[in-house]
């Protein structure tokens, strides 16, 4: 699974950070990154992108089918 964050639409909630830290941090500018994209289970980073208010992060599958949002 591809995992992306939009930094436009990001608001540095940071939900995704307490769900997945493995996954996902802020950096400088309190942004989320994707760090690590293998360091979670999907369902773990699935659950983590649901937790984003403004629904910046971008999940897609091996094809490039968008998964969510």
């Amino acid at each position: 699974m591809k995992t992306r964050v939009d930094r436009n639409l990001c608001i540095g909630a940071g939900t995704c950070t307490v769900i997945a830290p493995e996954v996902f941090e802020l950096d400088s500018e309190l942004k989320a990154v994707v760090k690590d994209p293998k360091g979670a289970d999907d369902d773990k980073i699935i659950d983590a992108a649901k937790s984003c208010p403004v629904m910046a992060i971008f999940l897609e599958d091996e094809e490039g089918n968008q998964i969510y949002p």
